[in-house]
């Protein structure tokens, strides 16, 4: 075994910044051994009694959780997902696209959160949410009910309140959620997605989820039959980047939701509204006071105590000190509780202040064996964080109709403005589809351009936004027209199909297929823009607001492959990679060089040891090519190349980079 120094000199930064980034928690795996129980106990106990409540008498209630910037809450609601999960269903819901599809966003995001496996479980929350129901308590009569549709539905309808929103349907629906053939359509439709002829067939209903009123029951629905079941958490979170009004977040959409779900008494939700102090403060009279009086309780996150600070920084070191050859002299080492004092004399900080400290305390450390090279690690540290956001991404968005196509035109714009284009939302002069659209002056282009984007898969819709943009050329709204459309384009004998070619048979206007691989790269850049107007992203010691990471992503050329931007004429296409550069490698070679550089100083066997866990597709002879080709190019050196392997360090060459 090494030394504790030996250990600290190799080894990863516990304090990371890479593991700062909070959010979804479905998407953010908490390590719960980093958790320090005492720190917002109070908070945590409020609202499991307050959930407690709720199981026992259905009333839904709604708690707000204020906090300062770096508090925690974010954080807070995925320890809440991790101990409470078995006694409720937990939803996460980020912010919105457009204020008039809020109540389609929330049911969408529901339905989206309830797909998801709880830890222990081999089901989704929302099979074991159906399979809870009273009918399914009796065995002999569900084997029945499963070879008889119309069985089934009369038998929920026996069971379930008598005023369920469009109850054959939904519990059509319900039936074909436990037939593998048709489980994934059957979701299609919970969510709110506009399915074609074919699809609604398959179901045996006539309608889809499309307007904000059929969302707003089908969710009550949710709530009306979880009074048999489960509460149904519904955590709303990163406010700071849902759509302005004046300048001002439209705060008051959000508060009209919750007053109408206490007003129309659905049952059986916890609504917990997560945001910023200074938000509340700057937003909350612009939210009328009937509905700020529908908050039933108000939590906020206090300051934490300089023990708990230190409980913090001992929890993120003990993995290091379980390596050493005998355990340190302090239970924090090599960071000292001085310093704590010192920095915050008041007696009292915030756990993300917490963390920058002691990653600028264990950096310091770490380097006193080397002289370090001035370099400026925040490039190199956003690149790390992009890699590991969009490898999450990857893993959670599997199909294009995953998003709305309002998210997807929102992604494409706040990508278009990283990239310092000037757009204008809302091209299209339909109402209803307007936010599937947008304009800009494409590089590409010496004229104004018209993108809309539209995945639904219903032909009566694609009608309604071919017409749409027919009118909008006719009115000569823009010159050129992209249509972005994985989706089909229906056939002759259909309306929507016929415009579609009027308009799209020759130049100049553009019909794009996009690939999944692009819609990766723009909701990776979305999350992050979530984070930044949240205040959650940290880089370093940098907290940066959305110009700096707009800036991020020029400097770093993120979005440089992303295939759909190159169609638009926003971004080079770039040249056939060379027949011997692999371009996976090339990915794995610019993790090592920024690991490196974020580090400046990291055990060998660490640096391999981290790449192929970030890239299982490489093996451990292919990444030891590579860090021995940065040698050759001057960028890194092994310090001991005569020691062991597993002793040997790698660091940067002075002036690298």
């Amino acid at each position: 075994m090494a030394s504790i120094d030996q250990i600290i000199q190799r080894e990863v930064n516990p304090f990371d910044t890479t593991t700062f980034k909070p959010g979804n928690f479905w998407q953010e795996q908490q390590d719960p051994a980093l958790n320090v129980d005492s720190i917002h106990q109070e908070a945590i106990t409020t609202i499991e009694y307050t959930l407690a409540q709720i199981a026992k008498d259905h009333r839904t209630r709604t708690i707000m959780l204020a906090g300062d910037s770096g508090s925690g809450k974010s954080h807070l609601l995925g320890r809440l997902k991790q101990t409470l999960n078995s006694k409720a269903f937990f939803v996460y819901i980020g912010p919105w696209a457009d204020s008039n599809f809020i109540w389609r966003h929330t049911l969408r995001q529901t339905v989206d959160s309830l797909l998801k496996v709880p830890e222990g479980q081999q089901e989704s929350q929302l099979l074991l949410w159906l399979k809870s129901l009273s009918i399914f308590k009796q065995r002999n009569l569900i084997d029945k009910l499963l070879g008889d549709r119309k069985a089934f539905i009369h038998k929920l309808k026996v069971t379930c309140p008598s005023d369920m929103y469009n109850a054959n349907e939904f519990f059509s629906v319900l039936y074909d959620l436990l037939n593998p053939e048709l489980h994934l359509l059957a979701c299609d439709w919970l969510r709110g997605d506009d399915l074609d002829a074919d699809s609604l067939e398959a179901l045996g209903v006539k309608n889809t989820v499309v307007t904000e009123d059929a969302a707003q029951n089908i969710l009550a629905n949710f709530g009306k039959i979880s009074a048999q079941t489960q509460p149904i958490v519904l955590c709303f979170d990163q406010l700071d980047n849902i759509p302005r009004t004046d300048g001002f977040i439209d705060l008051q959409a959000l508060f009209s939701v919750n007053s109408s779900i206490h007003n129309q008494l659905l049952k059986n939700f916890l609504i917990i509204i997560s945001i910023i102090t200074n938000t509340w403060r700057e937003n909350k009279n612009r939210v009328q006071s009937a509905d700020r009086v529908r908050v039933d309780d108000l939590v906020v996150l206090k300051p934490i105590k300089l023990d708990e600070a230190e409980a913090i920084w001992k929890s993120r070191l003990v993995p290091l000190h379980q390596q050493a050859d005998e355990l340190p002299i302090s239970s924090i080492y090599p960071l000292k509780r001085q310093v704590l004092d010192e920095k915050f004399p008041g007696g009292k900080t915030f756990p993300r202040n917490t963390l920058i400290l002691g990653r600028q305390l264990f950096q310091l450390y770490k380097l006193k064996v080397i002289d370090p090279p001035i370099v400026n690690p925040h490039l190199a540290a956003f690149q790390l964080i992009w890699n590991k956001e969009l490898k999450k991404v990857e893993q959670k968005i599997t199909r294009i109709r995953q998003l709305s196509s309002p998210e997807l035109i929102q992604m494409l714009r706040e990508a278009l403005e990283a990239l310092e284009l000037k757009t204008q939302p809302k091209f299209l002069p339909s109402p209803t589809y307007t936010s599937y659209s947008l304009s800009c002056f494409l590089p590409s282009q010496q004229q104004k351009s018209g993108i809309v984007w539209m995945e639904d898969p219903n032909m009566s819709s694609f009608f309604y936004v071919m017409k749409g943009c027919h009118k909008a050329l006719e009115k000569k709204h823009c010159q050129t027209l992209f249509l972005i459309r994985a989706e089909k384009l229906g056939n002759k004998t259909n309306q929507g199909y016929q415009i579609y070619k009027q308009i799209f048979k020759g130049s100049p206007h553009c019909h794009i297929v996009p690939d999944l691989t692009s819609i990766h790269y723009l909701a990776t850049y979305h999350s992050m823009v979530n984070a930044v107007s949240s205040q959650e992203l940290v880089i370093i010691d940098k907290i940066p607001d959305l110009k700096e990471l707009q800036a991020f992503v020029r400097d770093a050329q993120v979005l440089q492959n992303c295939s759909l931007l190159q169609v638009l004429g926003v971004l080079a296409e770039e040249a056939e990679p060379k027949p011997d550069r692999d371009p996976d490698l090339h990915q794995v070679k610019e993790f090592l060089i920024n690991l490196v550089t974020t580090q400046q100083l990291l055990g060998r066997s660490t640096l391999i040891q981290n790449a192929l866990e970030s890239f299982p597709q490489a093996n451990e002879s292919q990444v030891k090519e590579l860090i021995q080709q940065l040698c050759q190019e001057n960028k890194v050196q092994i310090l001991d190349p005569k020691a062991k392997p597993e002793a040997q360090l790698v660091c940067l060459v002075p002036n690298s980079k």
